[in-house]
């Protein structure tokens, strides 16, 4: 059909903080976004917290690290993909990547589900 669609600006941003909670198992509304152009293609900005158990948990069970996922790197670098994936296939947009910036820890007692 001819004609134009446009997502606004807000739209992508609240989606991608939706997601970037989802994956990262914190609340939505700790979640900032920003845009860049990256050549042509949207790059993505995330600052958020991660949800972590807390260290008492951790020295009672070494094992409670991988409850959550893996250490805090791992689990960011392989967060990156799942948010370009998801915020692409939900919007329809073309991104270029995915930088995420921790800005602090959530302590859970809840690892991932399985």
């Amino acid at each position: 059909m001819a004609g134009h669609n446009r997502i606004s600006t807000q739209a992508l941003t609240s989606t991608a903080c939706a997601v970037a909670a989802e994956v990262l198992r914190v609340p939505v509304r700790e979640v900032r976004a920003s845009w860049f152009d990256d050549a042509g293609l949207l790059a993505l900005s995330l600052a958020t917290p991660i949800a972590m158990p807390s260290l008492r948990r951790v020295a009672a069970d070494p094992a409670a690290v991988e409850m959550f996922g893996g250490s805090v790197e791992d689990r960011v670098h392989r967060a990156k993909g799942v948010i370009l994936e998801r915020v692409a296939q939900l919007s329809g947009s073309r991104l270029s990547r995915v930088d995420i910036r921790v800005t602090g820890a959530r302590v859970s007692e809840r690892g991932r589900t399985q």
